[in-house]
């Protein structure tokens, strides 16, 4: 077959999407899951390998031997896995320890490097899901305040700083003041910790600026809000163009309900 995708596929709803829409024009995945549950992703997978544990060699050749030509990387990973090398096969092991730095960017940039060089293509799925993408301007909720948006402003101006070091995709700011910082822990965590920190604040998610687009573009949904208003944090500014809105008909509805204001901001890349 022709074209024939496999989709390594982490937690989230990300990988679901993903799988559907290739479903939709005829091309369903074979998925490798190194998710908990299969769920509904069985319903659009031309057949599904569960990968218990990071195993690069097995993959690529079972790959191949199902005549794989594009890979897809999508969904989250924990990261905390690179200080588990038990976990890992010997070419798994090998791979990483021949990593100079094992921050996100080397490591999923690695690996991209690492598939390509085996004979796979490694596909964007920012065209799949363009629909997704967070516009510029307002999104949902209501209108932001104009402290909130001198935060914006003010959170941005970090995350640009932060970002190129590979940690502080989210960043969390309270009258121009840095209430926490996104890293090994995920966007979720972060924002409970802001909110033991201090009662109210703005969140600011950006992608990296010379970020390969092929993977580890932020996404957002439903329970980021959720987790929000938990923590009591009231704003959301997204990175626009270059941040996944999932679920994007619920996503607003709970911003509505929560009284968040969400917005897009343009954030030239390098690129």
């Amino acid at each position: 077959m022709e074209n024939r995708i496999a989709l390594i596929a982490g937690e989230g709803d990300l990988p679901i999407v993903i799988a559907s829409r290739l479903t939709d024009i005829g091309n369903p995945p074979v998925v490798y899951s190194i998710r908990e549950e299969i769920g509904a992703l069985s319903k659009y997978a031309l057949d599904i390998v569960n990968i218990s544990k990071p195993d690069f060699g097995f993959t690529i050749n079972d790959m191949k031997k199902r005549g794989v030509d594009s890979i897809i990387l999508a969904g989250t990973v924990s990261k905390t896995l690179v200080f588990k090398p038990s976990l890992f096969d010997l070419t798994t092991q090998k791979f990483l320890a021949g990593l100079l730095f094992r921050d996100d960017h080397s490591i999923l940039g690695a690996i991209v490097d690492f598939l390509e060089k085996s004979g796979f293509k490694v596909l964007s799925y920012r065209e799949i899901v363009p629909d997704l993408l967070a516009p510029s301007g307002y999104i949902a909720g209501r209108r932001a305040t104009k402290e909130e948006l001198d935060d914006i402003e003010y959170g941005f101006s970090i995350c640009r700083v932060l970002v190129p070091l590979s940690f502080g995709q989210t960043v969390i700011v309270n009258k121009k003041s840095v209430v926490a910082v996104e890293a090994m822990e995920g966007t979720d965590a972060t924002l409970l910790r802001a909110g033991s920190l201090c009662r109210g604040g703005t969140v600011t998610k950006m992608m990296r600026l010379d970020q390969d687009e092929r993977y580890d573009i932020p996404t957002v949904g439903p329970n980021t809000l959720r987790h929000m208003a938990q923590a009591k944090l009231k704003c959301l500014a997204l990175h626009a163009g270059w941040t996944l809105i999932m679920e994007p008909e619920e996503f607003k509805a709970v911003a509505e309900k929560e009284g968040i204001a969400v917005v897009g901001v343009d954030v030239c890349r390098s690129s």
